[in-house]
């Protein structure tokens, strides 16, 4: 498990580009017939991804002892999307199949968790983030098709996309968690922009559908405070509340949203006009 401590805005604007990578961006999400975990002291979000390729991947159960508890969602929510081939997860023994671009909200109190793939030629790909909880809801698979979508922006602007929402009140109840996928149209490069903060939630970015020639350029930091990070396939921004989160890619690509804090208001944001960013 890779731990990752909260960082102050004043310190943040003094990193350099290691610096930044190192405290911001988790760079291997993705690790055949493995799980892979980054814990962050902002808002204790954990995220990470788990990809069975021979073999089926579970939670260990020594996974409690890192977070004081008996085991991992004890005290803890979870919501993963599938980003590769059809897979399933078995919780507690009740099988879930989960498609390519389906999602699995996973109430608390699961205690015995494995995930396989049905062709390891096209493993399932399951990206997670996972908030402390205080209350259990039902465990429930979310389709593209059942998820709140909107499309938003402008080709003019080079950022027309469609958000879809997967884990919001609007579709099922959770306790702090939201996520969704937005996917950008060919020939928009442009996220969240013009940008915005919001001071009740933190967020992590995952990017994925690019190629390996291609980068997405991560705009973080406060306002007037800006800096960036090169993100590639597969990689994934921690984004704390003070700070922005656009970016601008050299192609077209998608990316998971996921947010946890004090609320699940969608529209709750501090927008910030592009003329007043620095």
């Amino acid at each position: 498990m890779d731990t990752r401590q909260a960082i102050h805005s004043d310190h943040a604007r003094t990193l350099d580009t290691a610096g930044l990578r190192r405290e911001f961006l988790v760079e291997e999400v993705f690790r055949p017939d493995a799980l892979t975990m980054t814990y962050s002291h902002i808002d204790r979000i954990v995220v990470g991804g788990i990809m069975p390729v021979t073999a089926p991947v579970e939670l260990p159960a020594s996974l409690g002892k890192s977070y004081g508890v008996a085991y991992f969602l004890e005290r803890r929510e979870m919501g993963l999307i599938n980003i590769g081939g059809p897979g399933w997860a078995e919780l507690d023994g009740a099988r879930y199949e989960i498609g390519s671009e389906e999602a699995l909200y996973i109430g608390l109190g699961a205690r015995e968790v494995r995930f396989g793939s049905d062709d390891p030629a096209r493993p399932a790909k399951f990206y997670y983030n996972s908030a402390p909880a205080h209350r259990q809801f039902p465990t429930r698979r979310v389709t593209l098709a059942e998820a709140a979508s909107v499309t938003l922006g402008d080709a003019r602007t080079a950022n027309r996309r469609t958000i879809h929402k997967f884990f919001v009140p609007d579709v099922l109840p959770t306790c702090q968690l939201s996520m969704g996928m937005t996917k950008l149209a060919e020939g928009s490069l442009w996220n969240t922009m013009p940008c915005h903060t919001h001071e009740r939630r933190m967020e992590v970015y995952l990017y994925f559908n690019l190629a390996s020639d291609a980068a997405v350029f991560h705009l973080m930091g406060q306002p007037q405070e800006t800096r960036h990070i090169v993100v590639h396939n597969e990689q994934a921004v921690i984004s704390p509340s003070w700070s922005i989160h656009s970016g601008v890619g050299t192609t077209n690509y998608t990316f998971i949203w996921g947010m946890v804090g004090e609320n699940q208001t969608f529209d709750d944001m501090d927008h910030v006009a592009v003329a007043d960013m620095r």
